[in-house]
C-alpha cells in the first residue's frame, strides 16, 4: 500500500490558495496502483517532453488512472504497453530545479511521485510572474516555474518539525522504492531522515541526496544555486562574448537532474541483482564539472586555460553565428565536405581550396580572415534569402536563430507533438499546456 494519512492535503498542482491554506478541500490520497493510462486520456513521452524516446508510446497525463483494473495487461488489445518505472514510487522531498526536475523524469517514465512541502511549499511557486492563468484567462498563485518542473506528481503538505509530521513521512518511506532530498549536508539527520538511520531500517531504499557540493570536501556544508555554480565551475568563463555570462536557463540544475535521475534509475536496476538499495550523492559542482567536458579536457591535455569565443567553436571553423544584410543565421560545417558545400552557396566554390583553408585545422588556425571573408559573402543576401538557398542545397548543416515562441510555433515541434495540453484544476476546460 502507498497510502499517506488521510488528514495530509493532496493535489496535483496546488490551486490558487496560499501554500499554507488549510481551508483547501481535502481528500485522502488513495491506494496509488502502477501508473497506466486509460485509452481516452493518453499522453505522448515526447509530448511530456521525456527526452527518452526508446519506450512506451504513449504516457499517463498528470491524473491517476481511476481502477486498478487499468493495468492489466489483457484488460484491452488497445491498451499501451506498460511504462518503464511502473510500479515504482518515488518519495520526493526536494524543491526547487534539480531534484523536482529529476521526480519529473521519473514520472514521465511512469513511477508513482509524492512530493512533500513544507506548509509554506516549494520556493518555486512563488516565483514570478508568469503565473498560470484559469480558464478566465487570469493569473493564478501558481507560478510558471513550478509547473515546468513537477508535471505527473501528487503533492502533499507536510511540516517535519513535528512528530505527526515526522512519522508520516517514515510511513510513507516505508512503502517507497526512492527517497530524494535536497536538503544541506546533515540537516535531514534532525528528522531521522538521513541515509544511515533510513538504509538501517530499509535496506532496499534507494537514497538520492542532491545538494550544492556533495557529501564530503571543504564546501559541503555550503549552499548551492545554479547561477553560483556556473560561475565557480567554469561555465561563466567560457561563455558570453567580452563578459563572462551564464546560460539563458538553469543548465547546471538540470544536468544535475539528468544525472540524478540516471544514477536512479541504474540503483534500481542493481538493486534487482543484490535485493540492496544505494546512497546516490550528486551535486551540483560535481555536475557542472562533468558538463564542461571536452573544454575541460583542452586545459587538462594542453594546460592553456580556454577562454570566451562569444558563438564561434574553439576546434571547428566556421561553426558560429554569421551575420547577413538584415540579421544572423548559424552555420556549423563539421567537415572538409561541408565546407566545401557552404562555399558553393556562397558562390565562392575556390575558397574551400584555398591553401589557408582547406583542411579544418588551417581554418581553426586562420579564423579570423575567414570569418571576415564569410561575412563579405554573406552581407550580399538577406537572412531569409540565405537560409532558402541553404535548405536548397541541403548539405549543409545550418539554421535560423528563434525566437522561444519562433521555436514553439517551428513545424517541427509541432509534427512531434512536444507541446500538448493537460487535465489542471486551474483549467479544467482548456487544460495547461506543457
Amino acid at each position: 500500500m502507498w497510502t499517506p494519512s488521510p488528514a495530509l492535503i493532496a493535489r496535483t498542482l496546488r490551486p490558487e490558495n496560499s501554500p499554507c491554506d488549510r481551508s483547501l478541500p481535502p481528500f485522502p490520497l488513495p491506494h496509488l496502483p502502477p501508473r497506466r493510462p486509460s485509452s481516452q486520456n493518453k499522453v505522448s513521452l515526447r509530448s511530456s517532453r521525456c527526452a527518452c524516446r526508446a519506450f512506451s508510446s504513449s504516457s499517463p497525463s498528470p491524473s491517476l488512472p481511476s481502477s486498478p483494473s487499468s493495468s492489466s495487461p489483457s484488460s484491452s488489445s488497445s491498451s499501451p504497453p506498460p511504462l518503464p518505472l511502473e510500479g515504482v514510487k518515488v518519495l520526493d522531498l526536494s524543491r526547487v530545479l534539480a531534484g523536482p526536475f529529476a521526480s519529473q523524469l521519473l514520472a514521465d517514465l511512469g513511477a508513482t511521485v509524492i512530493k512533500v512541502e513544507s506548509p509554506s511549499g516549494d520556493d518555486t511557486r512563488k516565483w514570478g510572474p508568469p503565473y498560470v492563468k484559469n480558464e478566465k484567462g487570469q493569473e493564478t498563485s501558481e507560478s510558471s516555474y513550478f509547473v515546468s518542473a513537477n508535471r505527473g506528481k501528487k503533492s502533499i503538505v507536510c511540516d517535519l518539525r513535528t512528530e505527526e509530521g515526522k512519522q508520516v513521512v517514515l510511513d510513507l518511506v516505508s512503502q517507497s522504492d526512492v527517497f530524494i532530498e535536497n536538503f544541506r549536508v546533515g540537516n535531514l539527520a534532525k528528522y531521522g531522515l538521513d541515509f544511515k538511520s533510513l538504509s538501517s531500517r530499509f535496506p532496499k531504499l534507494i537514497y538520492c541526496s542532491i545538494t550544492g557540493y556533495g557529501q564530503g570536501g571543504p564546501r559541503s556544508s555550503e549552499p548551492g544555486y545554479d547561477f553560483m555554480i556556473q560561475a565557480q565551475g567554469g561555465l561563466m568563463s567560457i561563455t558570453g562574448e567580452s563578459e563572462p555570462s551564464k546560460v539563458g536557463v538553469a543548465s547546471t540544475d538540470i544536468t544535475t537532474g539528468l544525472y540524478a535521475s540516471n544514477a536512479i534509475m541504474a540503483s534500481l536496476i542493481s538493486r534487482e541483482k543484490t535485493g540492496r538499495g544505494q546512497m546516490i550523492d550528486v551535486a551540483l559542482f560535481d555536475s557542472q564539472l562533468a558538463l564542461l567536458s571536452y573544454r575541460a579536457q583542452d586545459y587538462l591535455d594542453s594546460g592553456k586555460v580556454p577562454e570566451r569565443l562569444g558563438n564561434s567553436h574553439p576546434q571547428i571553423v566556421p561553426y558560429d553565428s554569421l551575420p547577413t544584410s538584415d540579421g544572423h543565421i548559424i552555420v556549423a560545417v563539421g567537415n572538409d565536405n561541408q565546407f566545401g558545400e557552404l562555399c558553393e552557396v556562397l558562390g565562392d566554390p575556390s575558397l574551400s581550396c584555398n591553401p589557408l583553408y582547406s583542411s579544418n585545422p588551417l581554418r581553426v588556425e586562420n579564423r579570423g580572415t575567414l570569418k571576415q571573408l564569410l561575412i563579405d559573402l554573406l552581407s550580399v543576401h538577406t537572412t531569409k534569402e540565405w537560409l532558402a538557398k541553404l535548405k536548397s542545397n541541403g548539405k549543409v548543416p545550418f539554421s535560423p536563430i528563434n525566437s522561444i515562441a519562433d521555436a514553439i510555433a517551428d513545424p517541427q515541434t509541432i509534427a512531434r507533438g512536444s507541446i500538448v495540453s493537460v487535465p489542471h484544476s486551474l483549467s479544467p476546460k482548456d487544460g495547461l499546456r506543457l
